[in-house]
């Protein structure tokens, strides 16, 4: 994309991770990113995927920035910062460059009026700090939910932000095509972020929220199995009702989310989802009650009300939860009329 023109410059680099980020970004519809970032006045210094420079090419617009010769507005990251071994970051050397990866990106964020990271990896560390983490990956502002990370928690970018957190695994596209067309219109101020840097209009959400099975949640007429249509919170790991995110409501390629898939959720937009202790798709049980309780629901309140909704669940509900499709359908109730 071109390199010139009068609007925000934005750097965006990749580390350790896969790339998925970027691919749900190039998915992103009605409009589409490159409309997005013309309509937004961003101007795109560079992108492995969506820029043509390469090699040497891509080198001097890094060095024009870190010597003030380019300005840069927006710096975007997308995968963990590696910083293995024992701190040098050499794990992960810029290709064609002798300096780690976590320098660089160290360099340019000094330089940034605003920093971004793309994904729960440069978020949090995600599934790149996952198991025993050989590479020492992290995120850039979170250790999983230890403030600090690889910037510090005293980091702000220039423009007086913290790192801002698009988290997700992968992120849907309009997080970020939102995020930074907020951040290009200088609208974006620190009362817009939660406590681990999400912007309010992903995390303010749960993914709960316009769940299509939410009818079956209410009677706690759950699942056993993948294959089945109830809930899944109660014994296949759904998180939805913990996790952040309107993925419900803003569908995935127009069309669907994890759950409407026919998997729980397994809460990607949280720090430390990528190592929860058990399978992803079980649920931990003490004494018969799910360990992870809906978000600000007292345990108390859930074990009560989960009895008094399975002493409730009518027969349509109990009988299709446990079917791979929906068998009974709802009975129309005849209105009762006094005869004459």
């Amino acid at each position: 994309m071109s390199t010139d023109g009068n609007g925000r410059n934005l750097l965006w680099l990749q580390s350790g991770g896969c790339g998925g980020c970027t691919l749900s970004l190039l998915c992103a519809e009605g409009p589409d990113v490159i409309t997005v970032f013309e309509t937004a006045g961003i101007n795109v210094l560079w992108h492995p995927s969506l820029s043509v420079e390469s090699g040497d090419e891509v080198h001097r617009i890094i060095d024009d920035i870190l010597s003030g010769h380019t300005t840069l507005d927006i710096l975007c990251l997308e995968g963990a910062v590696v910083t293995g071994p024992k701190g040098t970051g050499r794990y992960h050397m810029m290709a064609a460059r002798d300096a780690p990866m976590q320098d660089v990106i160290g360099a340019l964020a000094e330089r940034a009026d605003h920093v971004v990271a793309v994904g729960s990896c440069a978020a949090f560390g995600g599934i790149t700090a996952s198991g025993g983490n050989p590479t020492e990956a992290i995120g850039l502002a979170f250790d999983g939910e230890t403030a600090g990370g690889f910037l510090g928690s005293g980091f702000r970018a220039r423009g007086g932000l913290p790192v801002v957190n698009i988290p997700g695994c992968p992120v849907h596209p309009d997080w970020v095509t939102e995020t930074l067309s907020q951040m290009s219109a200088c609208a974006m101020v620190a009362d817009d972020l939660d406590t681990v840097g999400r912007p309010h209009a992903i995390s303010g959400k749960l993914v709960h929220h316009g769940c299509s099975r939410n009818e079956f949640y209410e009677y706690k007429a759950s699942a056993a199995k993948l294959c089945e249509v109830g809930c899944m919170m109660e014994n296949l790991g759904c998180k939805g009702t913990q996790a952040g995110g309107d993925c419900n409501t803003r569908a995935w390629n127009g069309s669907g989310s994890c759950i409407s898939g026919g998997y729980p959720c397994i809460a990607c937009t949280e720090p430390g989802f990528e190592d929860p202790g058990h399978p992803f798709v079980e649920t931990p049980k003490i004494a018969g009650i799910p360990v992870g309780l809906p978000t600000d629901m007292p345990k108390a309140w859930f074990v009560a009300l989960a009895s008094l909704s399975k002493a409730a669940t009518p027969r349509r509900l109990r009988e299709n939860a446990s079917s791979d499709r929906l068998r009974v359908y709802p009975d129309r109730h005849k209105s009762r009329r006094s005869k004459s």
